[in-house]
């Protein structure tokens, strides 16, 4: 059983930075992804971001290529999320989520089975 602690978040201007870290306890196995995903009231939870804990392949929502990175410390066990140039449409509630094998692909909120509990993204106009 993994566990997810997500930090980081806040209010901030356009144009900003925030970065957002996820912490991470129970084994985290070399297949795994770890992703971040994001939701707005109202709507449905999206994909932002994943990476894959062994070899390192990233992968981005069209809409934060070029502005966000993912990366993952092995050694302590983290997961961030690098946040840059946001914009107001970047406003969420932002997840921290681990895949165990993935069956729909990392970017399918469906292959994920653990979630933290979110940190909400505030960008002002």
């Amino acid at each position: 059983q993994v566990n997810l602690v997500e930090s980081g978040g806040g209010l901030v201007q356009a144009g900003a930075s925030l970065r957002l870290s996820c912490a991470t306890s129970g084994t985290i196995y070399s297949q795994y992804h770890l992703g971040w995903f994001r939701q707005e009231p109202g709507k449905e939870r999206e994909f932002v971001a994943a990476v894959h804990w062994r070899n390192n392949k990233k992968y981005y929502t069209e809409s934060v290529e070029g502005r966000f990175t993912i990366s993952r410390d092995a050694a302590m066990n983290t997961v961030d999320l690098q946040m840059n140039s946001l914009k107001p449409e970047d406003t969420a509630v932002y997840f921290c989520a681990a895949a165990t094998t993935a069956p729909w692909g990392p970017t399918n909120r469906r292959s994920y089975d653990a979630w933290g509990q979110g940190t909400q993204v505030t960008v002002s106009s």
